[in-house]
């Protein structure tokens, strides 16, 4: 740039003594040396402005050979950033004793891993792996067989997306997102993920969730979508409570149907036709529901009571479960305790998606579930589950139904 400005005085300069009077001192000679003197001055001007053009765009070339593998470097550490991982792993010794059978003991694991991906601040896409065979309530691995390999499967694979305010549509398999009091599984087994679409909406304390799933989506298959419809709300309750109610429609139009999981004649409790092998009734599931949790004594406490009737069936169409919990084994050291109290009756609910390990997965069922956890390290416990129940209760087969489980649980 300098040069140029010096380049163009030079130029000026010439002008103005060319156009000046001449005395008559001044000779043509004096007069054409100084011309000279002033092109030659212009010829290297120019050479600098050109060797200083090329120096600049070697630079260039330079600065952006330099800052390619950082450019390379960051969209490698915001593709990072976007990834998750998440999972957990748990050992398990049971024993099961039911009447009028042979104990049973057996060791499991379970093994769950999700790798969730930020499409951007509204979507997430997610795949998640598990152990276990097919069984849509339990992810759970019996070993043996000689140190045989495992089958490994697909358990989740959705998308979630928040464009909207307050309000979380996800699609394909995906995690429940229907509420549990207590975190019970009198409706819903803790392992099931529902396949199909779900909508969920939250605000100041009120929420709303739509979920809707098929049991079977093949028309050559007798195809069935499930849908639910629950609606609640939270508030405090004095210093240190938060009480949550709330109720719920779910439709399963099983009628006439038969099995959509296992056995031509397992229908996990509920009534069917011996001849046909079709289910009896519907499942028009109305579900009430409340929850409290606050503190006691420095530790999170909870009580909580859940209610549902179907309302297609004219007897056995009842169940209920209460229960309450204190303490925690988030920190190290840290214990908890829980009890709940079940009475579900044959009809009461869809017996598939039903907790598995009450009464052996099936409806009909009783009882008693008492647990102990102790927390051994961050994100590692301990944790102790006894079920005393009676299954097939009401029937001429009603017999009593215990189950130990130790587990040692782990997450990342």
């Amino acid at each position: 740039m300098m040069i140029r400005i010096f380049r163009t005085l030079l130029i000026s300069l010439a002008l103005v003594g060319a156009s000046a009077p001449v005395s008559a001192s001044d000779t043509d000679p004096e007069i054409a040396a100084l011309r000279a003197e002033l092109a030659a001055i212009l010829d290297r001007l120019d050479a600098l402005e050109t060797s200083n053009r090329r120096l600049q765009e070697e630079n260039s070339r330079l600065s952006a050979g330099n800052t390619a593998p950082a450019d390379k470097a960051s969209a490698k550490d915001s593709w990072a950033d976007r990834i998750r991982v998440k999972g957990d792993f748990r050992m398990r010794y049971e024993n099961i004793d039911e009447q009028g059978r042979d104990g049973r003991n057996r060791d499991r694991v379970r093994a769950r891993a999700a790798i969730i991906a930020d499409i951007n601040e509204d979507l997430e896409v997610g795949l998640g792996m598990a152990s276990g065979g097919d069984d849509p309530v339990s992810t759970n691995q019996t070993l043996g067989a000689g140190g045989s390999t495992k089958d490994l499967r697909l358990d989740l694979a959705y998308f979630k997306w928040a464009g909207w305010e307050n309000t979380t549509l996800v699609g394909g398999k995906f995690k429940n997102i229907l509420y549990k009091p207590g975190g019970h599984g009198m409706l819903w087994d803790g392992d099931w993920n529902p396949e199909g679409i779900g909508l969920a909406w939250a605000d100041q304390g009120r929420f709303l969730n739509l979920q809707g799933t098929w049991l079977e989506s093949d028309s050559r298959n007798q195809a069935e979508f499930a849908w639910s419809v629950q609606g609640g709300f939270s508030t405090s309750v004095g210093d240190n409570a938060t009480l949550t109610a709330g109720a719920a429609y779910h439709h399963f139009g099983t009628e006439g149907k038969g099995v959509f999981y296992g056995d031509a004649d397992d229908f996990f409790g509920n009534s069917f036709d011996p001849v046909s092998l079709t289910y009896l009734h519907d499942y028009d599931e109305l579900e009430l529901f409340l929850d409290l949790d606050f503190t006691l004594n420095d530790q999170p406490a909870s009580l909580f009571l859940d209610y549902v009737q179907n309302q297609d069936a004219s007897a056995h169409d009842t169940g209920y479960a209460l229960g309450f919990g204190y303490g925690s084994t988030k920190a190290p050291g840290g214990w908890e305790f829980g009890y709940t109290w079940q009475d579900l009756e044959a009809d009461a609910v869809f017996g598939l998606l039903s907790d598995s390990d009450f009464g052996g997965g099936d409806t009909g069922v009783r009882g008693h579930i008492f647990q102990l956890g102790y927390g051994i390290a961050k994100n590692w416990n301990a944790k102790l589950t006894y079920l005393v129940n009676e299954r097939a209760v009401g029937t001429s087969s009603e017999r009593d139904y215990d189950r130990l489980q130790l587990d040692l649980g782990f997450k990342y």
